[in-house]
């Protein structure tokens, strides 16, 4: 289990999350990030030949090393300075309101506390600062839902602890997010696939200090 976890599992997550589909709803994601970044869950670089001119630096954490090495042809080609600040996002060895913005593509799934990892976001971003996610988990339609629910303890152990049926609006807003903007959608394909494809797609703001008087 430790070979298909470790090894192949980031490979298979490299060519099923880089797939054209896919790539669209991440250019949504993307769009309108600025400055200093933090991305957690980083994984093989997939965002990164889509960050805007505006991006400046990255700090990107993620825990695969198969995954740091997939990304590295990824990173040396970008003109965005990427640096690896570290393992976990739910601990995140970054100071308080260092970055712009912060971005999550399929990575609320796995982190086994997300409302925590969240929270640290949400600490190291400046007053104003926004979160940019994109995500898939449970989706509104009950017949699909069920299935997510039924499939979920099987898709934790067979996906490196991802979960398929997060509510991932309602974690952001509990850790302290405002959400702006919020699309979903629904990667197409057969029947069967669709307990894997509800995708939330949004902005959340980190409160500045004229908010809360």
């Amino acid at each position: 289990m430790q070979i298909w976890t470790e090894h192949l599992l980031p490979r298979l997550t490299d060519v099923a999350l880089g797939i054209k589909e896919v790539r669209r709803h991440r250019e949504r994601a993307v769009a309108g990030l600025q400055g200093e970044v933090v991305e957690i869950g980083f994984g093989s670089g997939l965002n990164v030949p889509l960050y805007p001119p505006t991006v400046q630096t990255v700090y990107a954490v993620e825990p695969s090393m198969v995954a740091h090495r997939l990304a590295a042809a990824r990173v040396d080609a970008s003109p965005v300075s990427v640096t690896f600040v570290g393992l976990d996002g739910q601990d995140l060895d970054l100071a308080d309101a260092c970055a712009d913005m912060a971005l999550s593509t399929f990575t609320l799934c796995t982190i086994p506390d997300p409302v925590r990892a969240l929270r640290e976001l949400h600490r190291v971003l400046r007053p104003g600062g926004q979160f940019h996610f994109l995500e898939h988990g449970l989706s509104p339609e009950p017949n699909t839902a069920r299935w997510q629910h039924r499939l979920n303890s099987i898709q934790q152990r067979v996906a490196g602890g991802c979960n398929l049926d997060r509510r991932i609006d309602r974690l952001v807003a509990d850790a302290g997010f405002t959400i702006q903007q919020l699309r979903t959608d629904q990667i197409s394909g057969p029947r069967l696939s669709r307990p894997w494809g509800y995708l939330y797609c949004g902005v959340a703001v980190k409160a500045t200090a004229s908010d809360s008087t």
